[in-house]
Formats: structure tokens, C-alpha cells, sequence
């Protein structure tokens, strides 16, 4: 799993579960924007446009995504 978030980013089945992703009622925004791989990974789009910082909007759902995920970026220890 990787230590950030890009705009576009691939979860492997055992990194998602790691996160508890997905969790439908907590995750039905990022789930507008995900598929589901094969493998039973995902590919998770936190925005509907490429990714830009100096796009509030983006930059909230960027830090909406880092509270959601405390384990991304190491602010949590994995269970």
C-alpha cells in the first residue's frame, strides 16, 4: 500500500481489507468513483477530475480521505 493518496490510487484485496475498505456506509462517495479489480483489488478515483491542490474542493476530499483512512501515511498502526 502506499504511504499517500493520488488522485488515482490501486488498493490490493489485502491492502483494502487493511483499511477496511469498503465500508458502504461510510465509503458510498469513494464508491461512486471505484472499481473493482479481478484480483479483488480496487482503483480508487478520490476526484472526479485530476487531482488539483489549489482546488478546495479537491483538497477536502483529499483530507476527507487521509480521516477516513488514518493507516495511509502512517497515522495509525495497521491492525
Amino acid at each position: 500500500m502506499s504511504n499517500y493518496l493520488g488522485w488515482l490510487n490501486y488498493w490490493s484485496e489485502a491492502a483494502a481489507k487493511a483499511i477496511e475498505f469498503p465500508d458502504p456506509a461510510r465509503d458510498a462517495d469513494l464508491l461512486s468513483r471505484s472499481q473493482r479489480t479481478a484480483s479483488g483489488g480496487w482503483v480508487v478515483q478520490l476526484t472526479d477530475a485530476p487531482l488539483d491542490l489549489d482546488n478546495t474542493t479537491h483538497l477536502d476530499a483529499l483530507k476527507r480521505t487521509y480521516e477516513r483512512f488514518p493507516e495511509i501515511g502512517g497515522r495509525s498502526d495497521l491492525r
